[in-house]
């Protein structure tokens, strides 16, 4: 029976560390503060590098302003 739990904790883990769909959000927001408009895309990897790689959507300009954030 011990061997059945340590095999089952063991397939937990690593199942846990997989690749997964994410859905990162970007928010365009104008100058004034008020939102333009906003975007998804869904990004297959681990949590960290799918919040990595959403963060490189962020930009600031005088215009308006991007911010991802992953769902």
């Amino acid at each position: 029976m011990k061997k059945v739990f340590f095999i089952a904790g063991i397939a937990v883990f690593t199942l846990s560390s997989c690749s997964k769909e994410w859905t990162c959000k970007c928010t365009q927001t104008g100058s004034s503060g008020t939102v333009i408009g906003s975007t998804s895309t869904t990004i297959t990897g681990t949590k960290n590098k799918a919040k990595t790689s959403c963060d490189e959507g962020d930009t600031a300009n005088l215009i308006d302003t991007f911010d991802c954030e992953i769902q």
